[in-house]
């Protein structure tokens, strides 16, 4: 899969995965995120490793960051998507999702969904909207796995 690259207002957008930082975007959302509070840095690593992942640059600094799990056929799955606070209200969050929704490999999706517990409007802006079926999706679901791993590691 080819990398894409854009640049906007003096920032940077690259699918490139060799130029992510995994430090920043550990430390998001080990200690920022509240859906994946204390997760460990492995776990960032396996999971940017199996998906087609986003990030935005100032300077030589990583600012954004998102990540899609697909096949690229017929469902993707938005995770992970955050901003640094000091680069907010810059339209960084409506371009990084402009160029998600534009990536050539996600296009004529059967399915693309997210998780979302604060940003349903700039998510609707881009067509996502509440299943009509809510009652037919499934989950497993661990709450706070990467806070129990944690604790249970430092006992």
């Amino acid at each position: 899969m080819s990398a894409y690259q854009y640049t906007q207002n003096g920032y940077f957008l690259s699918t490139d995965k060799t130029l992510l930082q995994i430090a920043i975007i550990h430390r998001f959302l080990a200690d920022k995120s509240y859906w994946a509070k204390d997760v460990p840095k492995n776990i960032v690593e396996k999971s940017i490793n199996g998906s087609l992942c986003f990030g935005i640059y100032w300077k030589d600094q990583q600012v954004a960051f998102a990540r899609v799990i697909s096949d690229f056929a017929t469902f993707a799955y938005l995770c992970d998507v955050f901003v640094l606070e000091e680069h907010r209200g810059k339209g960084l969050s409506k371009w990084l999702m402009e160029k998600i929704m534009q990536h050539p490999d996600l296009q004529q999706l059967r399915r693309f969904t997210l998780g979302t517990k604060d940003a349903h409007e700039l998510y609707r802006k881009f067509g996502f909207r509440e299943p009509d079926n809510a009652c037919n999706n499934m989950e497993i679901r661990i709450a706070d796995i990467y806070t129990k791993m944690k604790q249970e590691n430092a006992e």
